[in-house]
């Protein structure tokens, strides 16, 4: 009876030793009593060394980094409320980098913008969990980081072999050398007849050879500044209007004050300031080309905010100056040029770019003469620059050269007719010519 108690004495740790094992959160366990063995009391990870190796209670033991919290995720975060998924565009970092706290790691293009996934937590990436090139929500898990990153400690069972046996590189030539070495018999191939070269007909086409091509996937910011051009050009009854406009004063103007200018507000006075000036007062002496159509109505909107084309290496932005008819010339370039290194850099926002009610395009930086720009919807109008080109011109009836600008105005033709269209590019035209207008309000 005595020696029954006692086997019931030593097997009852032994099951709980299994027990306590499959309890994620207990990371040691002491006094493992084996059959024929002595209390042992060390951590459960060291258990596997006492154990002997033809035991069939040999264990296996991992990592706990992701039951005690070690591992986190990195997930891809919230793009906006008008954004539904995204393409994961380029992982930043490679696994096994070191990475810090809101460190971005994976970059995910949008239909408006480029969005980084960044690091919750500073440590090692332990591995991807998507692809470059898989669609992704917000919420999708992009990258495991461990934060201590203990390396994974498995133990085979007792019935697995460890590794391969090698052959030493002496052995390995001692047994070449052997080997009777055969010599397979060469076979001459049978000699086929030269063809002389075909001559291809004079109306055969002559096509580029198909390795001098690259196929390449559209980024789905190209995609969609493509579908949302060929939707306005489905949807509006588009109108183009020219005139010319006489950058004299304008840019005597910007050369007289630019020194003052950079003195007291910190940024240089440049020609778009002067654009947005001057669309705002037309806007305001025709406000049907602030408005839009909605359906059966038409929406008046009794603000302005324009939109400003930009041009970047991923494709094209338009963000939105808010509330443009409030603003003088100093706040309006700082607007400009914060937006503009925004949306170059790329850490531009959605809400930086939504809404808007009138856009102007400058494809004079690049050198445009003449254009006839698409509208931006849901605007009704857009308005383009173009670039500043010396011509004669008669002034008081003598020829003299001037610096001239071609302007264009793209309008809904549904919404808008050719009268109001003509009179606020001319309202464009006057006082750019003559700035003094908008002091005087004339």
């Amino acid at each position: 009876m005595a020696s029954n108690l006692a086997r019931r004495m030593i097997r009852r740790p032994l099951a709980t030793l299994f027990l306590l094992r499959s309890n994620g959160h207990v990371r040691h366990f002491s006094h493992h009593i084996l059959l024929g063995g002595s209390i042992y009391a060390k951590p459960m990870r060291e258990t596997t060394t006492f154990l002997p190796r033809a035991s069939s209670y040999l264990l296996w033991s991992r990592s706990f980094a992701s039951e005690s919290g070690d591992l986190v995720d990195a997930v891809v975060p919230f793009m906006g409320e008008s954004i539904t998924d995204g393409t994961l565009a380029t992982f930043l970092k490679k696994p096994g980098d070191w990475v810090e706290v809101d460190e971005p790691i994976a970059q995910v293009e949008t239909d408006k913008v480029t969005i980084d996934v960044a690091s919750p937590e500073a440590g090692i990436i332990q591995k991807f969990i998507a692809t470059e090139g898989d669609t992704v929500t917000p919420g999708t898990k992009v990258a495991v980081i461990s934060k201590s990153a203990p390396a994974d400690t498995h133990v085979a069972p007792s019935g697995e072999k460890v590794g391969k046996e090698t052959t030493s590189p002496a052995k390995k030539e001692k047994i070449d050398k052997q080997m009777p070495k055969v010599e397979a018999p060469i076979k001459e191939k049978p000699k086929t007849p030269s063809l002389p070269p075909s001559k291809a007909s004079p109306s055969e086409p002559q096509l580029p050879p198909k390795e001098r091509e690259r196929r390449v996937p559209m980024p789905r910011l190209r995609k969609r500044v493509a579908t949302r051009l060929k939707d306005s050009q489905n949807t509006f009854a588009m109108l183009t209007t020219f005139n010319e406009v006489d950058m004299t004063n304008l840019m005597k103007l910007r050369s007289d004050y630019k020194d003052a200018f950079v003195e007291k507000h910190g940024v240089k006075l440049g020609l778009m300031s002067g654009f947005v000036k001057a669309a705002v007062s037309g806007l305001q002496n025709q406000p049907i080309i602030n408005a839009v159509i909605d359906g059966d109505d038409i929406i008046y909107r009794d603000y302005v905010d324009v939109s400003i084309a930009v041009g970047t290496p991923k494709g094209l932005v338009v963000p939105v100056i808010r509330n443009a008819d409030g603003m003088n010339f100093a706040e309006i370039e700082k607007e400009i040029n914060t937006l503009a290194k925004k949306a170059n850099n790329g850490t531009i926002s959605i809400d930086e770019m939504a809404g808007g009610t009138f856009t102007i395009s400058n494809g004079g930086v690049y050198g445009s003469l003449l254009s006839t720009p698409i509208i931006n919807p849901p605007q009704s109008a857009i308005l383009g620059m173009h670039s500043i080109v010396s011509r004669p011109m008669v002034v008081g009836g003598n020829i003299v050269p001037r610096p001239m600008m071609y302007v264009a105005l793209t309008y809904d033709h549904r919404l808008i007719d050719g009268r109001e269209a003509v009179f606020f590019l001319r309202r464009i035209k006057d006082v750019v010519e003559d700035p003094r207008r908008l002091l005087l309000d004339l």
